[in-house]
C-alpha cells in the first residue's frame, strides 16, 4: 500500500500514520524526508566525536521485534514490548501498531484481520559513520553512531536511521530496502545480482567432518562414501585446513596456548604441504591434480575452499616474503562498546593480545587478486570467505570501519568476478551493517551462527534465528543456513528446514557416517535440490513471538513427522 503520511515530530512526539510512536523526543533530532512515505532520524550534537549516542524518544506500548549481534559475528532475534527490552547493536527493529497502539491481553489472534500496520526502523551507513540501535531502562530508544577511528568525526548526523511504515510487514522490508538501495548506492538488492550455480546442487562441507586435519585421502574417502550410498555431492567445500600458515605464539614441543590459535597466520597464497605433495596413497601431487582427479572420478561440478577476509583468523605474516609486496602490518583490534556490553568472542578477544596481520587497503585487492587467479588455475571454482566482521575492530588509522570494509568487500568482490565464473562466493561471519549495506555484488551469506553438532539445546535457536535474521538478510543475500549432519538426532529438522529454507542442501558429515534415507528425501538423483525461490521467513502471526520458548511454532510436517519443540 502506498505511504501517505512521512514521519513526523510535532510537540515532542515521534508521529507515524498520525499514531505517537515517540514520546519526549529532544529537540536535536532531525527528521529529513524519504521517498514513499519514509523517512531519516538524525541528531546534532554541540561536541564532534568519532562516537555518539542520541535519544529518539520514550518507546512504550507496542510488540516490537529486534535483530541485534549477540556476538560480533551473528545477529539473533529477541522480542519484546518497550524501548527497554532493546538491546545493544540492535541492526533492525519492527513495530506492530494495531488501533489502539496497545499491547494485546495475549490472546491469540490473526493481526491480518485487523486495522493493523508495522513500523520498521533500519539503522544504516550514513557517510564514515555506522549506525545502531539500543534501548535503557527509563524505555528510551537511543541510536549509537561510530566511524571505529578517533580521527573521523562529525558534531551532525543526519541520515544514520531509516523509517518506514506499511501494511504488510514482509512488503515493508522489501520496499524500505530497495529505497535504501537506491538512495544510498553502497549495496544492491537481492533481485539486482547474480545467483551462483552451486545453491542449485547438493553439497557437502569438510569442516565437522576433519575440522583443520583435512587432507586429500579423507576428502576422497568421504566423497567415496557418499558415492557407495548412491548420493554423491555436486558441490564441495574444503573449508579451514588447506592453506599454509605459522602460529608464532606456539613453540615446537610445547602444549597449545589458549587463543592463539586465532593469532595463526597466513604465509603463501598456495596450499599447504597436505596438499603439494598428497603421497602415493591419495594418488596425486598438488591442489590442481587433486582437484582434478576428484571432479573426475566423483563428478563434482564445484570445488570451493575457504579463506579468511584478511587470509586467515590471525591474518597475514608480514615478515612472509610472499606477503611482503602486500605492506602488511600488525594491527591491534579495538571492539565497539555495543560490542563488548554484549557476550564477548575468544576470536577477537585473543587477537586484542596478539594483534591481526593486516594488508594494507591499497594492496588488498592484489592480494585477492593473486590469492583467486592461483585459485581458478587450480580447478577451483569459488570462495567462503570467513571472519569479515573482524574488520570493523581494524579502522583505526584506516579512515574508520565503514571504509575499511567497503575498500575490503570491493576489493574481494571485483577479484570473485574477474576470477571465478558465476559470483562464486559465500560470505561468513558477516553480520554487522557495515557488511551487510556494503554488499553490492555478494549474495550468499551464513544467516545464523554455525550448526553445533554437540549442542542438544541449540537446534532450535539456530533454526529460529536464520528464519528471523532472513527477513532483512534475505532481501540483500540468499541466506545460507549452514551445514548439518545427516546422522543425527535432529536431522529430520534440519533437513526440513533446509528444504523450505530457499537456501544451499549441504551437510559435514564424516565419512561412512551418514543417513541417505534424509538425503535423498533432500536430493534428487542427478544431485541437484528443490530450491525453494525465496528465503525461508517467520510467518506474520509468529512476528512477535518466540519461537523457540512458546512451543508453538515448530510443528510436525510432511518431512518430519516427529514434534520438535
Amino acid at each position: 500500500m502506498t505511504i501517505t503520511a512521512t514521519p513526523c515530530v510535532k510537540d515532542g512526539c515521534l508521529l507515524v500514520r498520525g499514531k505517537v510512536l515517540l514520546t519526549k523526543v529532544p529537540k536535536n533530532i532531525i527528521v529529513s524526508q524519504g521517498s514513499r512515505g519514509s523517512a531519516f532520524l538524525g541528531a546534532t550534537s554541540g561536541i564532534p566525536s568519532s562516537r555518539h549516542v542520541f535519544t529518539l524518544g520514550v518507546l512504550e506500548g507496542y510488540k516490537l521485534l529486534c535483530l541485534f549481534r549477540f556476538k560480533i559475528w551473528w545477529m539473533i532475534p529477541r522480542y519484546g514490548e518497550s524501548g527497554s527490552e532493546i538491546p545493544m547493536e540492535t541492526q533492525m527493529l519492527l513495530l506492530e501498531v494495531r488501533e489502539e497502539s496497545a499491547v494485546d491481553d495475549g490472546i491469540s489472534s490473526d493481526p491480518a484481520t485487523e486495522n493493523t500496520f508495522y513500523i520498521l526502523f533500519l539503522p544504516v551507513l550514513d557517510g564514515e559513520f555506522r549506525t545502531s540501535l539500543q534501548g535503557t531502562s527509563a524505555n528510551e530508544l537511543q541510536f549509537c553512531v561510530e566511524s571505529g577511528d578517533a580521527n573521523v568525526q562529525t558534531s551532525q548526523i543526519l541520515e544514520p536511521v531509516f523509517i518506514n511504515s506499511g501494511d504488510n510487514p514482509f512488503e515493508l522490508i522489501k520496499n524500505s530496502i530497495k529505497i535504501l538501495e537506491k538512495h544510498k548506492g553502497t549495496f544492491s538488492h537481492i533481485e539486482n545480482k547474480k545467483i551462483p550455480a552451486h545453491l542449485d546442487w547438493f553439497g557437502w562441507c569438510t569442516w565437522d567432518a576433519f575440522y583443520t586435519e583435512v587432507n586429500p585421502q579423507g576428502i576422497k574417502e568421504g566423497l567415496q562414501s557418499f558415492s557407495d550410498g548412491g548420493c554423491s555431492p555436486k558441490f564441495l567445500v574444503i573449508d579451514d585446513g588447506w592453506q599454509d600458515t605459522v602460529n608464532e605464539f606456539r613453540k615446537e614441543g610445547e602444549p597449545l596456548i589458549e587463543g592463539t590459535q586465532f593469532a595463526t597466520r597466513l604465509v603463501d597464497i598456495k596450499e599447504n604441504s597436505k596438499f603439494k605433495s598428497s603421497g602415493s596413497d591419495a594418488g596425486c601431487d598438488g591442489l590442481h591434480e587433486f582437484i582434478d582427479t576428484i571432479k573426475g572420478k566423483y563428478g563434482l561440478k564445484y570445488v570451493y575452499v575457504w579463506h579468511a577476509l584478511a587470509g586467515y583468523w590471525g591474518g597475514v605474516l608480514s615478515s612472509s616474503e610472499t606477503m611482503k609486496k602486500y605492506n602488511p602490518k600488525i594491527v591491534y583490534p579495538v571492539q565497539s562498546p555495543g560490542i563488548i556490553g554484549n557476550l564477548r568472542d575468544i576470536i577477537p578477544d585473543s587477537l586484542e593480545k596478539y594483534g591481526v596481520g593486516i594488508i594494507d587497503p591499497q594492496k588488498i585487492f592484489d592480494f585477492y587478486n593473486d590469492l583467486h587467479s592461483y585459485l581458478s588455475s587450480s580447478g577451483v571454482d569459488g570462495v567462503k570467505v570467513d571472519a569479515q566482521n573482524l574488520i570493523e575492530t581494524l579502522g583505526s588509522g584506516f579512515g574508520g570501519r565503514v571504509s575499511l570494509t567497503r575498500q575490503y568487500q570491493q576489493a574481494l568482490e571485483q577479484s570473485v568476478s574477474r576470477n571465478f565464473r558465476d559470483n562464486n562466493l559465500i560470505c561468513c561471519m558477516s553480520h554487522n551493517s557495515d557488511s551487510i549495506y556494503s554488499s553490492k555484488k555478494s549474495v550468499v551469506a551464513r544467516a545464523s551462527e554455525d550448526f553445533m553438532p554437540r549442542e542438544p539445546t541449540f537446534q532450535t535457536l539456530h533454526i529460529a534465528s536464520v528464519a528471523f535474521n532472513s527477513l532483512l538478510l534475505g532481501e540483500i543475500v540468499v541466506p545460507d543456513w549452514d551445514m548439518f549432519h545427516s546422522k543425527h538426532d535432529t536431522a529430520e529438522f534440519h533437513g526440513a528446514a533446509r528444504s523450505i529454507g530457499g537456501c544451499a542442501v549441504y551437510v559435514s558429515d564424516k565419512p561412512e557416517n551418514h543417513d541417505f534415507e534424509i538425503l535423498r528425501r533432500l536430493v534428487l538423483p542427478d544431485g541437484s535440490i528443490l530450491r525453494a525461490r525465496h528465503a525461508g521467513r517467520p510467518t506474520r502471526d509468529c512476528l512477535f513471538r518466540d519461537p523457540v520458548m512458546d512451543g508453538k511454532f515448530w510443528s510436525g510436517c510432511s518431512f518430519c513427522s516427529h514434534r520438535i519443540a
